[in-house]
């Protein structure tokens, strides 16, 4: 009896590898098939009307605490309420009423989101009328001044199009987020929400003498008197550094520009130390309009309007799905190893 179990789990094991090894080939070549087509690339839209959603869950919530045949009741008069609030809604004016967009951006180092927010931005650009609104969530603890400055000019796009923009920060805009969060017409906060670090940093590691304690020389060779002036590898000069600091100020200087543009009222020289402020404290400073949960605010809004979330899904192929994505999984653990340790100056417990 043993021997035929034995027999019988080494056909069943050379079965799920054979099955195992068909399934990999067919992923393999549908992927393959994807990638030269250029499917699997495209992101997919998804618009949620965030009045509907959160009156289907007060209605589940509601029923959940009735008796059954209550609820049979409940049921029954709901469906009647919904007929004829469809049946209102067709018999109303064609004229939409005026919308608010919510758009989320969840920063990294680079800013890796600002080719969907750019993409939304463009899809709403055809859409906006008269007295509509765009909010975007944001959370960022800033990160590269050139990916920072490519998003920040997305929001720009919409300050310009003639629309109200608001952003809502519920944990954090430091740095390159809150040049971002500067764009908007309205401010909004959190209490504790991080707030400002109007400044710039730069760190560069210097391995020069190690290497020349081991004999070990590197030619660092340069057309252009200033092309490299921090190296890791090379002997770092008085003159280059000098140099990097003048670039460091320069570009603190535009970002104070940039700030202060957007938000003439706030006396910019007074808080682009590279400080930090919690909500309420940037409120008396002038870096917010208001202190408020992004989900208080909306649901604010959603008595008024219609309440629509948009979101661009990427389309993953078969391979990503199988770990193709592994390589970018691990540049983006990085990022956040780095992201916290330059967080570690704000982030207090």
């Amino acid at each position: 009896m043993s021997e035929w179990i034995a027999e019988y789990a080494l056909f069943a094991a050379k079965l799920a590898t054979l099955v195992i090894a068909l399934g990999v080939l067919i992923v393999l070549v549908v992927s393959l098939k994807q990638r030269a087509s250029g499917q699997g690339d495209d992101n997919r839209l998804r618009v949620v009307t965030l009045n509907e959603r959160q009156r289907r869950r007060r209605e589940s919530l509601r029923l959940a605490g009735m008796s059954p045949a209550r609820r049979r009741r409940a049921h029954k008069l709901l469906r009647k309420q919904e007929k004829a609030r469809r049946k209102g809604e067709d018999d109303a004016s064609d004229e939409l009423p005026s919308r608010v967009w919510v758009l989320d951006f969840d920063g990294d180092l680079k800013a890796s989101r600002t080719p969907q927010l750019a993409e939304q931005v463009s899809l709403l650009s055809d859409e906006l009328e008269a007295g509509d609104e765009v909010v975007v969530r944001l959370t960022s603890g800033g990160g590269l001044v050139h990916a920072y400055g490519l998003a920040a000019a997305q929001l720009d796009r919409l300050r310009d199009a003639g629309v109200q923009l608001t952003v809502c920060v519920d944990k954090v805009a430091a740095s390159g987020g809150y040049m971002m969060a500067c764009c908007a017409h309205r401010l909004i906060a959190a209490p504790f929400a991080v707030i400002g670090s109007i400044g710039v940093v730069a760190q560069v590691p210097n391995v020069h003498r190690l290497l020349k304690k081991h004999d070990i020389d590197v030619e660092l060779l340069t057309a252009g008197r200033y092309k490299r002036t921090l190296t890791v590898l090379g002997e770092n000069t008085d003159e280059g550094r000098a140099k990097f600091l003048d670039d460091l100020q320069e570009t603190h200087d535009l970002f104070k520009r940039y700030v202060g543009e957007r938000r003439p009222a706030l006396e910019i020289d007074r808080v682009a130390t590279g400080e930090i402020w919690y909500g309420r404290q940037a409120l008396e400073d002038g870096l917010i309009d208001e202190v408020a949960t992004s989900d208080g605010y909306l649901a604010a809004r959603m008595k008024e309007k219609r309440v629509l979330h948009v979101t661009l899904e990427p389309r993953h192929s078969l391979l990503q799905r199988l770990g193709v994505g592994v390589s970018m999984g691990i540049e983006r653990l990085g990022d956040r190893v780095i992201e916290r340790v330059e967080a570690s100056g704000w982030q207090r417990r």
